[in-house]
């Protein structure tokens, strides 16, 4: 007996939901990242998701292209959040504004 795809959907929405929460609440630039990484986890649940329901392996390469942009999403970003802290003393994202000019 198979899971019915709109579960995987349902799942999906929930997650980037928490993420898209995430995003709008936190200021906390490691917390940031982590909600970026529940979106693109999202995503790869929707392509998987679809990739079965459909029975090619579409979705399933698309999901490795997108865990490949997580990677270097996350190597860049804590690159930036190490600036920050050195800067800073805190990894607070509204701090960032006293950079500009």
């Amino acid at each position: 007996m198979a899971v019915p795809v709109e579960y995987y959907l349902l799942l999906s929405a929930a997650v980037f939901c928490v993420g898209l929460f995430g995003i709008l609440t936190r200021r906390n630039a490691l917390m940031f990242l982590m909600s970026v990484e529940l979106m693109l986890n999202a995503a790869n649940i929707n392509f998987v998701a679809f990739s079965q329901y459909w029975g090619n392996l579409t979705g399933q390469v698309f999901a490795l292209f997108v865990l490949a942009l997580a990677a270097a999403e996350v190597a860049i970003g804590i690159g930036i959040i190490l600036v920050l802290y050195r800067n800073f003393g805190d990894v607070d994202v509204t701090l960032a504004r006293e950079m500009r000019w």
